[in-house]
């Protein structure tokens, strides 16, 4: 079920228990995705230090004796340079009237760009609660976060103010507390053993193109896909075909490596994290293609999994 569906459908009262939706928004980079995945406890949104890292809606669920809360992990909100760019710009946008509650995720700064600013100018048109969400307090002196704060309180009227370290999982207990505070009465969408809604084959292919992501050069990773070609199940085996898609001749040789050295790279890496998501061992094979533009198709954006008509 997608978010409109699960909307749709109904729930029973249940005074006892609160399950909702709370989406993650903030510039690229801030930490959505490393907070989400703490915050449920597994890794289901890809990482990485480039932009572009997260493109779809990624819905995550955290179940406890007090309430569910359905998690979307969205795209780093930034001006788009293409179709793909529009897309994700939309995916994220649209999560804000969907939701019963938004995090923003910001950095311990007083500096508000422009980026923020256009977040700030988003968030005013509606009435959905507001948490702000001040990431990477690890990274400064526990007193450098208060100016931040008080900065970012002058812009909007937060229902709350939370400092937390995704990477170390500072605060991050109280964060669910006030999420949950938001959230309506009811029955919980998924079971208790559900932590994503995500397709096994989607997982997959994220886990690969965070791999490259983290190994190649920083111009490359923004024009990549992968494509899962082929999965099938022998024993306790998974065979899976993968193609990881670049947009340039000379980007492919760059992906390949000397000798095929760079690639083997990619899935050494990638390995070890689909085994533990399947649950058993992987024979992966990589190809590399170029398609060039991809990005600006329409046809092509579809194909990789990334439908220009999902966020609307």
């Amino acid at each position: 079920m997608d978010l409109e569906e699960l909307l749709a459908a109904g729930r029973p009262l249940n005074e006892k228990y609160k399950s909702g939706f709370a989406t993650l928004i903030g510039r690229p980079n801030v930490g959505k995705s490393t907070l989400m995945n703490r915050l449920v406890g597994q890794k289901i949104s890809i990482t990485s230090n480039k932009p572009q890292t997260t493109r779809n809606r990624i819905q995550a669920v955290y179940t406890s004796e007090e309430g569910q809360i359905v998690f979307l992990d969205t795209p780093g909100i930034n001006r788009a340079k293409n179709k793909l760019g529009n897309y994700m710009l939309k995916a994220a946008e649209g999560t804000l009237r969907d939701v019963d509650v938004i995090l923003w995720l910001v950095e311990p700064t007083t500096y508000i760009g422009a980026g923020e600013r256009y977040i700030i100018e988003q968030l005013k048109k509606t009435k959905t609660p507001v948490i702000l969400v001040i990431n990477k307090t690890d990274t400064v002196k526990k007193d450098d976060v208060f100016p931040a704060i008080d900065t970012y309180r002058k812009e909007l009227d937060f229902a709350e103010v939370v400092p937390v370290s995704a990477r170390c999982g500072t605060n991050t207990d109280t964060l669910i507390s006030c999420i949950l505070k938001y959230l309506p009465y009811g029955q919980p969408f998924y079971d208790e053993d559900t932590v994503t809604d995500q397709p096994e084959r989607q997982i997959v292919a994220e886990l690969i193109r965070e791999k490259a992501l983290r190994s190649l050069d920083e111009e490359i990773p923004h024009g990549i896909a992968v494509a899962i070609e082929s999965m099938k199940y022998r024993k306790n085996i998974a065979d899976i075909e993968a193609t990881i898609i670049c947009e340039k001749d000379s980007h492919k040789g760059i992906i390949i490596g000397k000798g095929g050295q760079m690639l083997k790279t990619i899935g050494s890496k990638a390995r070890p994290e689909i085994e533990d998501m399947l649950q058993c061992k992987v024979n992966l094979q990589l190809w590399v293609k170029v398609k060039k533009d991809w990005r600006d198709s329409d046809f092509l954006l579809k194909n990789f999994g990334y439908n220009p008509k999902d966020p609307e």
